[in-house]
């Protein structure tokens, strides 16, 4: 069935952290009140392919089986311990649902577990996992959540899993690129230069640590002439992933060739304001006329920031509270 009609709350952010850069900076320091004590967590390798293991923290509840189970997907340069997916899982397991914080390949530390490089187009990897759970662990209401390039990836699943997969319940995405060109060439950008040279540097450093592991496998010596992330997923990302090169690599990952097929419950909260994820790719009506997808797009947020202020009975990370109101919303009786 559609996504179940849900009003939220105004996004209202403090008059001192409107603006791109300080919505998007300032939420991965601000301290959470009170501080995040985790639920205990199983570490557990889900194998995805014969020679790749994707690290996960599982947060299980008591009879698991019986409860929702969130599957949290970073972003870009992430890992588990990404502040938004700590967020998630405490509330999550606060409600009485299971959550599972996802490693996307190489990254938390996990590079030894694959013989690849990451990318934004590896959906099958969220797919093995969903059916794993399903036929092991009897999991029958999964929902996954994705930020920024963690979220292309949860859409492009729900696309291609259409009406399949039937513990997957619903999806939700934050900031994500759903067309990867457009938000590279956004973040090469002057006004981005901070932002992409974190990416870059990082993507190289790792890149580096690979080769220590299986030596030979790329050609480092091309590493400190590149400029762009462009270049890198040229010369990199695409071919390691059996792309042609970059652009044929953006083409293949963007999950907005896909929103057509989707046929679960689906949430998408972005901003008009985001630094390197443009808006105008939201504004395409094949989002609006899907009835499984409800966009929200408040016009301040930055890139998965969305810091508001002062609530009742809730702390400032407004989208956090959201997808997961969203999602007991769709657990209601009669909403799907």
């Amino acid at each position: 069935m559609p996504t179940h009609s849900f009003d939220f709350p105004p996004f209202a952010p403090p008059w001192w952290v409107k603006g791109p850069h300080r919505m998007t900076l300032l939420p991965r320091w601000w301290p959470r009140t009170p501080p995040l004590h985790m639920p205990p967590s199983q570490s557990r390798i889900f194998k995805v392919t014969a020679e790749t293991g994707l690290l996960t923290y599982c947060h299980w509840q008591p009879m698991p089986s019986q409860k929702p189970t969130l599957l949290l997907v970073h972003g870009l340069e992430g890992c588990t311990e990404s502040h938004y997916m700590l967020g998630l899982a405490k509330k999550a397991w606060s409600r009485g649902w299971n959550c599972i914080r996802i490693n996307q390949r190489n990254c938390g530390g996990s590079e030894h577990l694959t013989p690849t490089l990451y990318h934004g187009g590896l959906s099958q990897d969220y797919e093995a996992i969903i059916r794993e759970l399903t036929e092991i662990d009897h999991c029958q209401c999964i929902w996954c959540i994705g930020y920024s390039m963690g979220g292309n990836l949860t859409l492009k699943l729900g696309g291609e899993a259409g009406e399949t997969l039937p513990a997957l319940r619903g999806l939700a995405a934050v900031c994500p690129n759903i067309i990867p060109a457009a938000c590279v060439r956004a973040l090469q950008e002057p006004r981005n230069r901070i932002y992409h040279a974190f990416f870059l540097n990082s993507l190289k450093a790792k890149l580096r640590r690979k080769g220590k592991l299986y030596p030979g496998k790329w050609d480092l010596d091309r590493l400190p002439h590149i400029s762009s992330m462009w270049e890198f997923d040229d010369v990199y990302t695409g071919p390691d992933g059996g792309f042609r090169d970059a652009s044929d690599y953006y083409d293949q990952s963007a999950s907005q060739r896909v929103f057509p097929l989707i046929r679960k419950p689906t949430l998408i909260i972005t901003s008009q304001d985001d630094p390197f994820v443009p808006f105008t790719m939201f504004t395409d009506p094949i989002i609006h006329a899907n009835p499984f997808l409800q966009l929200i797009a408040p016009p301040y947020g930055g890139h998965c920031g969305f810091f508001q202020g002062h609530r009742l009975q809730e702390d400032p990370f407004w989208a956090e509270n959201r997808i997961l109101d969203w999602i007991q919303s769709q657990l209601l009786p009669g909403s799907s």
